[in-house]
């Protein structure tokens, strides 16, 4: 029985008689608490379309398939991880009452989005929607001098919204497409040092999961940097998740490759676990960057600045070169430079520049994107 309904909408394509032009799917969520529900019919209202609630805090929605996958991505954004685990959702295709035959086919929402996501993540590695926006590191004790500048992964979906690499690379991770968006965003941060005709450093972000043929993934980055004219050693490929990496065999091996070919290699976030300074041995990286968090207020909590000044203390013993990340007021940096950090990166010194799309900014889109 319907408790209430309310009519925006048909959130569908029809012809100038007003008969559909495709058949009317039936997307049904079971909401496990009213603010789930009250979330949902929030962002229902937000973009105009028809829904019923029926018993059991279920959201019916009629649409076609190819509106109601993009329908999922915006009601993911606003739920959390508990609450897309609990949701329960089902597609009908045709439309219909529910049968039996239809429960055994009911998923977590979590589960539903990863079909939903790897067709949508999918679109946008084949349409290569992406771009890099680069932040600059500079000297520590020359904060105006440029050393070199990080690219940092944007997507742009088909609605021109900007998506940030956690989500991206948390959808590539739930949908097995890792290897094709780090590839992608390798490509991103090259054409990017290409289009801005950068004369510094590229520091470009290294996920070591995605990789499971080194000696392949080497030779497409390679033969990438190579067409560009772009020599190795201006090249830093930066290690982003050493912290969660179990088999140090393979990255240890991933890094020999590298450095091989003449690309230098950072270790990101030390300080921000247990095990990050015995990676340094382990690693023996050219450029270590401390973590945000270490550097965030170091110069007010003790606790922090004797673990951050050893950290340096130590890589510069061992001959590594170090960045401190995260620098947002000038009492952040001015304690870096007082104990000899190498370079310096943050909001305080400079933002990641406005993200383009075929050397177009999207709508909107008018300050820098963090």
């Amino acid at each position: 029985m319907v408790q209430s309904r309310k009519t925006v909408r048909r959130f569908t394509t029809r012809d100038s008689a007003g008969h559909p032009l495709a058949p009317l799917g039936r997307l049904l969520l079971w909401c496990p608490a009213p603010q789930t529900q009250a979330k949902i019919v929030a962002q229902l209202h937000s973009e105009d379309i028809e829904y019923q609630i029926e018993e059991g805090q279920c959201v019916v929605i009629e649409l076609e398939w190819q509106e109601m996958r993009d329908l999922v991505i915006p009601i993911r954004r606003i739920l959390t991880h508990g609450e897309s685990d609990e949701l329960k959702v089902l597609y009908k295709p045709a439309g219909g009452e529910l049968t039996t035959a239809d429960f055994p086919k009911v998923q977590s929402y979590t589960q539903f989005s990863l079909v939903s996501q790897a067709t949508w993540l999918g679109a946008l590695i084949s349409e290569q929607r992406f771009t890099s926006v680069l932040q600059p590191i500079v000297y520590a004790k020359e904060p105006t001098r440029v050393f070199a500048r990080e690219a940092l992964l944007r997507g742009v979906s088909r609605d021109e919204a900007i998506v940030y690499p956690n989500y991206l690379f948390d959808v590539a991770r739930g949908c097995g497409m890792l290897v094709q968006l780090d590839l992608a965003a390798r490509k991103a941060a090259i054409d990017r040092m290409v289009m801005d005709q950068m004369s510094e450093t590229l520091f470009v972000n290294l996920t070591p999961s995605a990789i499971d043929d080194p000696l392949s993934s080497l030779e497409r980055t390679v033969e990438m940097i190579d067409v560009a004219k772009i020599a190795h050693d201006r090249i830093v490929f930066e290690v982003v998740e050493s912290e969660q990496t179990t088999d140090m065999h393979h990255l240890r091996g991933l890094l020999r490759f590298y450095r091989d070919a003449g690309f230098r290699v950072a270790l990101d976030d030390v300080g921000a676990g247990y095990s990050s300074l015995n990676l340094l041995h382990q690693l023996r990286p050219d450029f270590v960057k401390l973590d945000m968090d270490l550097i965030r207020g170091v110069h007010e909590d003790p606790y922090k600045a004797l673990v951050a000044e050893k950290t340096i203390e130590i890589a510069s013993t061992l001959g590594i070169q170090t960045i401190a990340e995260g620098i947002e007021v000038p009492e952040e940096l001015a304690w870096v430079q007082s104990h000899g950090a190498t370079y310096a990166q943050g909001f305080g010194i400079a933002r990641p520049g406005v993200p383009t799309l075929n050397g177009r900014t999207p709508p909107g889109v008018d300050v820098p994107w963090n």
